[in-house]
Parts: structure tokens; sequence; C-alpha cells
């Protein structure tokens, strides 16, 4: 029997509001237990069109959670030049933050929230598209530096409690046995949705 993915239902907002921006941004796509790949290059996963955007800026990672019967994801930031803000916390190059239920993602003027969806398949999960016209987090945002004195010392968290990026000292990918967390890898996803068009079996 085929078990039920996780869905990830990602927002995205930019201020300029610009058609171009995520003009390649489909409704949703299937991806394999690889990084899903998010930035300015054609071969990733997520593909925006911002000029201060890396190739490469962040990635969306699965892994296997000890005790959960599904997958779990972290956000990996992989801008050498800039920064991702992530639920209250600024990530540098490499770093990387387990993601809840419910996340607030911040870079080059890009706002992203991210719901997550649990499901029990280990092997692929899904992501849901949506472009909204209305700010989607009222909270200072990551900025693009050349120098990393300049990043803010403290931002805002959405709780009294920050997560720790140690974390994931923890965490293990589905296709391995190390304790190191999952690394960036192209390619394994595969669009299945074209713009527009309804997505119910991926609970869109």
């Amino acid at each position: 029997m085929e078990r039920p993915l996780t869905v990830l239902q990602v927002s995205l907002h930019h201020p300029t509001k610009a058609p171009a921006v995520f003009a390649t941004v489909p409704s949703s796509l299937q991806h394999d237990t690889s990084p899903l790949l998010v930035g300015r290059s054609p071969d990733s996963h997520l593909q925006l069109q911002l000029p201060r955007l890396s190739r490469q800026h962040l990635s969306l990672e699965p892994y296997r959670k000890k005790g959960s019967a599904g997958l779990a994801f972290s956000l990996k930031a992989l801008s050498r030049r800039g920064y991702v803000w992530v639920n209250g916390l600024t990530l540098r190059f490499l770093e990387q933050v387990p993601l809840s239920a419910v996340n607030e993602v911040a870079f080059s003027g890009v706002q992203m929230v991210i719901h997550v969806e649990l499901g029990t398949s280990l092997e692929a999960f899904a992501c849901c598209f949506f472009v909204s016209p209305s700010p989607l987090i009222y909270r200072p945002q990551a900025k693009e530096s050349d120098e990393w004195e300049d990043i803010p010392q403290a931002l805002p968290a959405p709780s009294s409690e920050k997560q720790d990026p140690s974390y994931l000292g923890s965490l293990h990918h589905p296709s391995q046995t190390g304790d190191s967390p999952p690394q960036p890898s192209a390619g394994g996803g595969t669009e299945i949705q074209l713009q527009g068009e309804p997505a119910d079996s991926l609970l869109c």
C-alpha cells in the first residue's frame, strides 16, 4: 500500500509583485529525499528570477527524525554573499535549522511561509506553491551583505525559545547511515503539475 506523502505548503511574496519573479514557479512538484534547491539557477528545483539571489541560495532537506514515522525537514543556507532569516534565526553560509509545523523564511526580499503537513512516506515528499499579493511576514527580513559584520546581532523570534542550529548534528538523512546532516545535491525533482492546473492528488 502506498504511503501518503508529506506535503509542504509554500506561500511566496515579493514586494515588487513583478510577474517575472515567480514566472517559473510550478503549482506543485514531487521530489525524492535529496535536498530541494531554491535559487536563481535553472538547475534549481524552485527557480526565482531575482538578480540578487544566489544561483543556489538555500535548500529544503528531508531527514529521518528518531521516533518519527515520516520525514522531517531542515533549511540550509547556501549563499556565500548573503544570509537567510528563519523563524527568528539568521543563517550564514552552510548553517541550517530544523523546520517546525509553520515556518517564516525571508531572503533577498522574498517572504516565504512553509506549512508542513506530515505524511508517512519515507521515499518522497510533495510541495505546493502559492504566490501571495500581500506580505506574509511583518517583521525584519534577511538582507544581502558582503560583510558578516553588517548582520544584526539579534532579530525578534516568533516564540520565546530559539532553535539551536547545533541540533542538526543528530539529523539522519534517509539515504545515510552516519550522523552528518544531508548535503546539497542537485537533481531528483520532477514537476508533476503546470502552473494553474489543479493538484488534488498532492492535497494542494
